[in-house]
């Protein structure tokens, strides 16, 4: 009877063990989540498709998003980019101060001219942002995106690149991404989720 008792107090205290230990790893993996969330981004100064440079610091007190592609991409950035244009204008008047950065990962070919008439495209709040090599660089650190030159067999190239869209809050902190092919519905409540906020 009494090794029964220490047997059934031995189990419930591993139990509880690992229940805790459990919830202290959920703890830390969601500390974890919150902390790396907030990594995505940094500062930057671009030359833009509007004229001038866009200076992140000047971005605070509105929210924005910002995606990585290049001109001569064949469809994941002209659909990206038209969808966003379909979600502002179904947005309204609740988007009209809402700024979309297109940032070139191919600045050899995608000079300030090109772009901006590779925007004029899509909604005018989608604004053409051209790096440097050495920008281009430190921002695909930043904001944790790959992009890589392809050779192609014609004897020019491609581009491959990160396909997502970067939400940032009000704060200048990172809010979240819209992801390639996500559906329309939940691209916009994550906007308007964002423009809340």
């Amino acid at each position: 009877m009494k090794q029964t008792r220490l047997m059934t107090a031995a189990i419930a205290a591993a139990v509880l063990a690992l229940g805790a230990a459990g919830w202290l790893g959920v703890e830390l993996l969601r500390g974890q989540q919150q902390s790396a969330m907030f990594q995505v981004g940094g500062p930057f100064v671009l030359a833009s498709s509007a004229g001038g440079t866009v200076d992140s610091a000047t971005l605070a007190g509105k929210p924005y998003a910002v995606f990585f592609g290049f001109t001569h991409c064949p469809e994941v950035c002209p659909t990206t980019l038209y969808e966003m244009s379909s979600n502002l204008a179904a947005l309204g008047e609740a988007a009209k101060d809402f700024r979309v950065f297109f940032i070139t990962v191919d600045p050899a070919r995608d000079t300030v001219a090109a772009m901006k008439d590779y925007v004029a495209n899509f909604d005018p709040r989608i604004e053409a942002l051209v790096p440097t090599d050495d920008q281009l660089k430190q921002l695909a650190s930043d904001f944790r995106v790959y992009y890589a030159k392809v050779p192609t067999s014609d004897g020019g190239y491609t581009m491959d690149h990160t396909a997502t869209i970067f939400l940032f809050g009000r704060d200048g902190r990172f809010a979240g991404t819209i992801g390639y092919g996500e559906a329309a519905e939940m691209r916009q409540a994550k906007l308007a989720r964002l423009l809340k906020g």
